[in-house]
């Protein structure tokens, strides 16, 4: 599986690490920063790892910083992207059988890479369940054309393109 990694300076303590782990499970990790533990912000490093899932170039993606809180948020700003916020490896699993997450967010400060390294094992060897969870992805799907589609026509009109 080709996945995408991104973590800001909280997360960089366990990066390599992790990669590692990734890569010697067979995985091809693609690396979007940080390259160093100086301070950055983390949306400059999530966004391109969760564009990278939607465009297909990574089948899911792997964030990281201190909570996990702000790379969830900024993640689920991006349409397509399903990011889960997992603290165990049944918060992983469920995040893949019923919500089919193709991005998972870690606290680097709050858990160890041991355990993020069994709870990433268990979210990337988990399948979506489908059945009644495929419809309410379904759901979001529209959501996310919906939404986008009024943001598009706002700014259309706010550029004088429309009346």
């Amino acid at each position: 599986m080709i996945l995408a990694i991104a973590v800001d300076h909280r997360g960089f303590p366990i990066k390599s690490a992790l990669m590692d782990s990734l890569r010697a499970d067979g995985h091809e990790v693609q690396d979007f920063g940080t390259f160093e533990d100086a301070a950055c912000d983390y949306p400059d490093i999530a966004i391109p790892a969760c564009l990278a899932v939607v465009e297909g170039k990574a089948h899911r993606a792997l964030l990281a910083d201190g909570s996990g809180i702000g790379v969830s948020i900024v993640a689920n700003k991006v349409p397509g992207i399903r990011a889960a916020l997992c603290h165990d490896e049944l918060t992983a699993e469920i995040s893949r059988r019923h919500n089919d997450a193709n991005v998972i967010c870690l606290a680097a400060d709050l858990i160890g890479i041991e355990l993020i390294r069994r709870i990433t094992k268990v979210w990337l060897k988990t399948d979506f369940d489908s059945g009644r969870h495929a419809r309410r992805n379904e759901k979001i799907h529209q959501l996310e054309a919906k939404v986008f589609e009024d943001v598009a026509r706002a700014h259309q009109i706010l550029r004088g393109e429309m009346i």
